[in-house]
């Protein structure tokens, strides 16, 4: 089947490879999670403590990322210190980008959240209309992986206007707003599991709703004790959190347990 699928790709001009994203298992949550709260510290970290000011952060984060994505799109298999990498990087540089509308250009959050609900709306319908499909277990060639790290990226833009929005009018708290995130995600999972909520649309609320709550945490953990948070600073929980989401990747890589089925059994190119 794969052969087929390859060999019907070439004929139609698109670049077929094996399933380029991970099994959706409690590894993929707990390193998403991790990832987002990354994204939050790691950008607090080089635009405040290393003073690097919001623009030249973006500029350096962009490039990195644009530098991930191209071996990541080069790739013909998944690779998890590739995706996870970039994974980090599209966190943070969404993050960025919701931050420079808010900061810089002044946007009201409420207006940041509701055009990143428009424009990550708009991808998955061209990305539905161009795949009939927007599912991950299916992102075997470069136009659906355009699409699918697209919606990445503006799930996390979207999750921290989101995320600020709900910290700064309901004022719950760091510890508070994760709960209810986290609650949130576990009702999207309770709805998926019992009322038979659509698998797909299951996956990427949740995948929205990982980004405030990774923040909420990273905020939780980094922030001063007389602000609410834990006071281990963006420096220590960066690195705690890069390291222990650096163990969760070498563990996959070398037992393959995110790896799809269809990956698993079939032989990768040399």
């Amino acid at each position: 089947m794969t052969t087929n699928t390859y060999a019907s790709g070439r004929r139609s001009g698109q670049r077929q490879m094996l399933n380029k994203v991970p099994e959706v298992t409690l590894y993929f949550w707990v390193i998403k999670v991790l990832c987002t709260t990354v994204g939050e510290t790691a950008a607090d970290l080089l635009n405040d403590n290393l003073g690097l000011g919001l623009t030249n952060t973006s500029y350096l984060m962009s490039a990195l990322l644009v530098a991930a994505l191209v071996f990541q799109f080069r790739a013909r298999v998944y690779v998890p210190g590739l995706y996870w990498l970039s994974v980090v990087l599209i966190s943070v540089v969404g993050t960025l980008i919701s931050d420079n509308l808010t900061d810089n250009l002044g946007v009201p959050l409420e207006t940041t959240t509701a055009v990143f609900g428009v424009a990550l709306a708009v991808t998955f319908i061209a990305w539905y209309a161009s795949e009939r499909t927007l599912s991950i277990h299916s992102i075997r060639s470069t136009r659906r992986e355009a699409f699918y790290w697209l919606a990445i990226l503006f799930t996390f833009a979207l999750g921290t206007a989101a995320g600020d929005l709900t910290a700064e009018k309901l004022n719950l708290g760091y510890w508070l707003s994760a709960v209810v995130f986290a609650a949130l995600i576990a009702a999207v999972a309770l709805a998926h599991r019992t009322l038979d909520f659509n698998a797909v649309w299951s996956f990427w609320i949740a995948y929205v709703l990982t980004r405030p709550l990774g923040a909420s945490l990273g905020d939780y953990l980094s922030q001063p004790v007389a602000d609410g948070g834990l006071g281990l600073g963006t420096v220590g929980t960066s690195a705690l959190f890069l390291v222990v989401i650096l163990g969760l990747v070498v563990f996959l890589t070398r037992t393959r347990r995110d790896v799809t089925q269809e990956a698993a059994f079939s032989p990768q190119e040399g």
